[in-house]
């Protein structure tokens, strides 16, 4: 009997949470058209790891996170940067960025970063904000090259907030 009743737990929804709905569902929001980028700060490189929405990126797998950076004092410095695409009347466009810093050092297996600002500034990025006043300069252009390589008309198309966020020296 218990088990014909319907849980009520997380689901990543695949299409339109209000499609074929009255009511039940209505506000949930669709991780559809969020993806995690990695930033390796050091090498300046960015890439698109979807493990990340689990944590298990390339980077993350096999550490132990702490919520204390001096515990992880020779950590190598990543950004984990949520960026939500969406479309509006002038085409797709970056819609939500924000970044979150972590460290890792894989000789140790222990890493550092804050857990709930990864999980918050997901759902801000969700919630179309631009977050990314924390980055250093030398991150902010790999950023913003990685996006406009990725795709120049997405570019092109997102707001001004976030060209500024990302180009201001």
């Amino acid at each position: 009997m218990e088990e014909n009743k319907k849980k009520l737990g997380f689901n990543i929804i695949k299409k339109d949470p209000l499609d074929g709905h009255k009511g039940f569902g209505k506000g949930a929001l669709t991780l559809d058209n969020v993806s995690p980028v990695i930033i390796d700060v050091e090498a300046g490189e960015a890439e698109i790891d979807v493990g990340a929405m689990h944590a298990r990126s390339a980077v993350e797998k096999g550490i132990k996170f702490l919520p204390n950076k001096e515990e992880v004092p020779n950590g190598k410095p990543y950004w984990l940067i949520w960026v939500t695409i969406d479309r509006s009347e002038a085409g797709p466009y970056y819609a939500g960025v924000t970044a979150c810093f972590m460290t890792v050092d894989r000789e140790i297996r222990r890493g550092y970063k804050s857990l709930p600002e990864h999980v918050n500034r997901m759902d801000k990025s969700l919630k179309r904000h631009i977050i990314v006043e924390d980055m250093d300069l030398k991150s902010k252009k790999v950023l913003a090259d990685f996006l406009l390589a990725h795709n120049e008309v997405f570019w092109n198309n997102s707001s001004e907030d976030l060209k500024k966020g990302l180009l201001a020296e």
